[in-house]
């Protein structure tokens, strides 16, 4: 499909989520597209974006716009990432691979889960100069600097710690779609997958020795005979091995991690300073998607708190849907945004062809936006006469 047949079929990210959800089995699309509680939180999320409009003024002549972007000592080529999604290979055959190769082709920042179905090893051949892997920290210390070895060896150099998963969060879509983990085929989902070929017929090549569906293989080594225990989608087996970490774990992670640290799912201003002193490179400004807390603020609500609060560079996530979120973002304060579902609707809607559709979408976005108003650069925008559009 060329590049100009995709723009016309697919010219906003809502279209490529209608397609997803045409081309993947019900309980897939619940466990992707699901928050927590009654998805108030995420619903939230977009209603506060809507919100941040903006003033523009005329007659400033050509823009010849710039989306490179600093960050940790590097300039990256746009302004957003790859964030981390849970069995990310349950969406899309080889999903880690895809997006892997796509981070590694465009300069973007591709994040690993802890609980993705490919290890740090299985994704190492694929992966570029801006690895980063997520942290669902484990209990025991001996674990803890294996994850962290061999996320080193991989060639990751940016360790991000996930705070805000102290217990599993409900997902009541997720609960009553079936889905259990490691996942397995009732007669139930069975008869969803056969309704779906073109991802049946790529999870049955992608896993054959694995049943046809994938599991979580970074934790293989620590939960011999755990996969078999059939628990909650969410409730995995990484709960068998993390804790909900305190300020001495992360004090043990910073003597530990010699690149650098994020703690991602941050809300709250007031622990800034503590994080500051804790030797900490980046705050993520996250309520993980609305899958974790439904009376959770909208990151872009606190947003402007923590830039007052913090020199340290921050990072957005969380109902980011398009060019002009990221500049709402940045506008507010971010360093940085990160997209997680998004990148695997695209994949679900086009295949491998997805993820660079989804780039383009964000840039030519991005452009036609800070055009509007004229500016050239990102952090043009905190300057920029806003008001709250109701």
């Amino acid at each position: 499909m060329a590049a100009m047949d995709l723009d016309q079929r697919y010219p906003g990210l809502d279209d490529v989520r209608r397609a997803a959800r045409r081309r993947l089995p019900r309980f897939v699309w619940d466990y992707l597209d699901s928050a927590t509680g009654q998805e108030a939180s995420q619903a939230r999320n977009r209603l506060c974006l809507d919100r941040i409009g903006f003033v523009p003024s005329v007659l400033k002549g050509p823009q010849e716009v710039d989306l490179s972007t600093p960050l940790f000592d590097q300039s990256l080529p746009l302004p957003f990432g790859i964030a981390p999604v849970g069995m990310s290979g349950l969406i899309w055959p080889d999903a880690e691979g895809h997006l892997a190769r796509h981070g590694r082709d465009a300069g973007l920042p591709y994040c690993l889960s802890t609980v993705a179905s490919q290890s740090p090893e299985d994704v190492a051949p694929h992966l570029g100069a801006q690895g980063w892997f997520q942290l669902y920290p484990p209990k025991d210390e001996e674990i803890r600097k294996d994850m962290l070895t061999r996320a080193r060896a991989a060639g990751f150099r940016v360790l991000v710690l996930t705070v805000d998963v102290p217990v599993a969060s409900r997902r009541e879509r997720q609960l009553r779609s079936g889905l259990t983990q490691p996942p397995r085929l009732t007669p139930r989902l069975l008869a969803q997958v056969m309704r779906r070929p073109a991802w049946a017929l790529g999870m049955a090549r992608q896993h054959a020795h694995e049943g046809g569906l994938p599991h979580m293989r970074g934790l293989d080594k620590y939960v011999a005979g755990a996969a078999a225990t059939a628990l909650s989608s969410t409730a995995h087996i990484g709960y068998l091995l993390r804790t909900a970490p305190d300020w001495d774990y992360l004090h043990w992670l910073r003597a530990h991690w010699d690149g650098p640290l994020v703690v991602k799912g941050v809300l709250n201003a007031q622990d800034l300073p503590r994080l500051e002193a804790a030797g900490v490179d980046a705050i993520w400004v996250s309520n993980h998607a609305g899958r974790q807390f439904d009376a959770a603020p909208a990151p872009i609500e606190v947003l402007e708190d923590m830039r007052a609060a913090t020199d340290l560079a921050l990072i957005l996530d969380s109902g980011i849907s398009g060019g002009l979120d990221i500049l709402r973002a940045y506008a507010l304060g971010a360093d940085f945004v990160m997209l997680g579902r998004a990148w695997h609707y695209a994949l679900a809607a086009l295949g491998p062809k997805g993820p660079a559709h989804l780039t383009q979408i964000l840039r030519k976005d991005l452009e036609a936006n800070m055009g509007q108003l004229g500016i050239s650069r990102l952090r043009e925008s905190r300057s920029l006469k806003r008001l709250r559009l109701d």
